[in-house]
């Protein structure tokens, strides 16, 4: 695939791919082709969505970057790889029931405004 067509498949940007593989994330070297341009495969690809719900959920390029090194060093680094998720996943956690509290507290306040718009819409109706 070229580097468009992953843009596509992904969601980022040509600029992001490009810095993706400028930081080491990806997990595999990328080919280059005729010209020289990546030629990237599916797995590359399914990587790169890895590594985009990872960054979304919050974790920080230096952190996917370690997690990519020790994927690429292959196996024997694996309680590593696990302590570095499972941390990531506590974060996770953690951030999710700060998100449920902020949405609580959202809920709350719509319902009194959309309780003091609806009696407003009564008295007005009632007139």
């Amino acid at each position: 695939m070229s580097i468009g067509e992953v843009a596509e498949h992904t969601g980022l940007s040509v600029h992001a791919l490009r810095f993706y593989e400028k930081e080491g994330i990806l997990a595999h070297e990328v080919h280059r082709g005729p010209g020289g341009r990546r030629v990237y495969t599916q797995q590359d690809v399914d990587w790169l969505r890895m590594c985009i719900m990872l960054r979304m959920s919050g974790m920080p390029v230096p952190e996917i970057r370690r997690y990519t090194e020790l994927v690429r060093q292959g196996d024997g680094n694996e309680l590593q790889r696990l302590d570095i998720l499972k941390e990531h996943q506590d974060r996770v956690r953690e951030q999710m029931v700060q998100l449920q509290e902020c949405l609580d507290l959202i809920t709350y306040k719509v319902g009194k405004y959309q309780d003091y718009v609806n009696s407003i819409a009564r008295k007005a109706v009632g007139q």
